[in-house]
């Protein structure tokens, strides 16, 4: 009365015309592990680190991040900037964010800047927004403005020089 149909059984399939297309590859899409362009942006890459050992004399410049852990004798600008705790820095860090670790001896410039419990800054800082943690030694002077990176290199030492000489003016 009831018998197997031989539409459920499982085995070998014929190939029809339909099933070779579905089986083909298609030439529109990538291969994978081949041809590999990814339409998500390139992630950041990391820090470039000057290593305890290193002595810098003179300024650096990069649109990147930059993690110093020697000493540098001049100018810093980039986009963040972590001073590590043995590091020293002696001239303007000028930077979207910065981090201090370790020393600095010269102006300090950022959107955001953080002084960690065991930083030590000499010199005036320039700031949109600050943290300093209990244990930072800092002296100097703080100020906030909303675009401090703008000042950098004349800005704030511009109105300096102006008013020496009108006083000088006075005096004559």
């Amino acid at each position: 009365m009831f018998s197997k149909s031989k539409i459920n059984e499982p085995g070998p399939k014929a190939d029809t015309p339909a099933d070779t297309e579905k089986k083909a590859p298609d030439m529109n899409q990538p291969k994978p592990g081949t041809d590999f362009t990814s339409s998500t942006p390139k992630a950041k890459p990391p820090a470039s680190v000057l290593s305890a050992d290193l002595n810098i004399t003179g300024d650096i410049k990069t649109t990147g991040d930059i993690q110093i852990e020697g000493k540098v004798e001049g100018d810093i600008r980039a986009h963040l900037l972590t001073v590590g705790e043995g590091a020293t820095v002696n001239g303007e860090c000028i930077a979207d964010d910065v981090v201090v670790n370790g020393r600095v001896i010269g102006k300090v410039r950022g959107l955001k800047v953080r002084l960690t419990s065991t930083a030590r800054v000499e010199g005036d800082i320039i700031h949109k927004t600050i943290a300093i943690e209990s244990g930072a030694h800092f002296e100097g002077s703080v100020q906030r403005q909303e675009d401090p990176l703008s000042g950098a290199k004349g800005g704030m030492s511009a109105p300096k020089p102006a008013a020496a000489p009108s006083s000088s003016d006075s005096k004559s």
